[in-house]
């Protein structure tokens, strides 16, 4: 079972937290934690001591960056699972042509339809962020029985940005050549 972060800084599960008080919660923690400062504990304390201590490095690494903590969220409710990640026929559709205006471009690479490509990209990474910002800064306010449609949204999100990340890398390339 995977620790609940949230709970081990005593703050509520959002996907907007308060950055200023994640990190307070992380230095206060730190050093409560700091090896150092338990040398002269039982081996069996210090262990935890250690154990305490990585689990605070773990938590505000995934808390703090917006793309882990999201994955961590959905992993946490189960919605991460391997086979359960339809999208929507029409967004695969656009991707797909996406896609084949890069294939097209391996072997011919033509600047303007390169260019063509990152502004549909970005176009469509742009109205989905656009789309799911309310459901992320509404979700810590919604009650308990809401929450798991806001999750479902949430989730098509987060593969439709990993789909959009990759045809933006193969972009970054092409542009490296050019």
């Amino acid at each position: 079972m995977t620790p609940d972060y949230f709970e081990f800084y005593e703050l509520p599960e959002t996907f907007r937290p308060d950055e200023a008080a994640l990190k307070r919660r992380y230095y206060a923690l730190s050093r409560e934690y700091h090896p150092d400062f338990h040398a002269t504990e039982s081996p069996e304390r210090q262990q935890e001591i250690l154990q305490l201590a990585t689990l605070n490095t773990n938590a505000y690494r995934t808390l703090s960056h917006p793309d882990q903590r999201m994955a961590y969220i959905l992993g946490r409710h189960g919605l991460m699972e391997e086979g359960k990640q339809e999208l929507p026929a029409d967004f695969l559709m656009e991707v797909m042509d996406l896609n084949e205006q890069l294939m097209e471009l391996e072997f011919e690479l033509d600047p303007a339809a390169a260019e063509r490509v990152a502004t549909e990209a970005n176009a469509l990474s742009d109205t989905l962020d656009a789309g799911i910002e309310p459901v992320l800064a509404g979700y810590e306010g919604l009650p308990q029985d809401a929450r798991p449609q806001a999750l479902e949204q949430v989730r098509t999100y987060y593969l439709k940005k990993r789909y959009l990340l990759r045809i933006q890398e193969s972009l970054a390339k092409f542009a490296a050549r050019s």
